[in-house]
């Protein structure tokens, strides 16, 4: 910058009249366009494919399904109360310029899985799930793997449904929620089995 050549910006009470020998010698013409809601746009998600389901695979003898068939797996439906089990749910992002920055910026998605029991012995509880988008990433799996007893579950019948709240970012300009959404429900049957499945 050449010296002497200063650039300020200051309060608009601030900038002086200019002094009546240098008004302008007729009319400007001034004209500005702004491209904000084309360049980022709106931004949006959608749930899908809530899920939940046992890791017991082959049930042990001699309690098989099919006491022929040696070896017959057991529904995934069905999961002992401390046999390994997984929930889940993906979450999509539209590719709009704003959600590819909100992604950049990482922004929490926060999934609240919610396990509702029927009848007297099955209870109620929620397991929050918490990760983080990264850049270019607009399709997440959030999952939890644990076991019913380790998620507080008694044996009983269930229904899973899932809501999402997506905010704020790790940034410090983010500190907003951007959105919320549901999806439900998935069913399942909590047991305590025969024989334990781990220790």
């Amino acid at each position: 910058m050449p010296d002497g050549l200063t650039v300020d910006v200051v309060p608009v009470e601030s900038i002086p009249a200019p002094p009546a020998a240098l008004l302008p010698q007729g009319p400007q013409y001034s004209a500005t366009e702004t491209y904000s809601k084309h360049i980022l746009g709106s931004s949006s998600f959608h749930m899908y494919y809530l899920y939940a389901k046992g890791w017991g695979g082959t049930v042990p003898y001699p309690w098989e399904v099919r006491p022929d068939l040696p070896g017959t797996t057991g529904s995934p439906y069905i999961v002992n109360l401390n046999e390994p089990m997984e929930v889940g749910v993906c979450v999509e992002f539209d590719r709009s310029p704003l959600t590819e920055l909100l992604m950049c910026l990482g922004t929490d998605i926060n999934i609240d899985f919610a396990f509702e029991g029927f009848g007297k012995l099955a209870i109620e509880t929620d397991k929050d799930v918490t990760i983080t988008t990264v850049k270019d990433r607009f399709r997440y799996l959030i999952r939890y793997v644990g076991t019913p007893q380790q998620l507080g579950l008694t044996p009983g019948y269930y229904e899973l449904a899932a809501t999402a709240t997506i905010g704020p970012s790790a940034h410090a300009c983010g500190r907003f929620i951007y959105g919320y959404g549901y999806i439900g429900e998935i069913r399942f049957q909590v047991y305590q089995g025969p024989l334990p499945l781990q220790p």
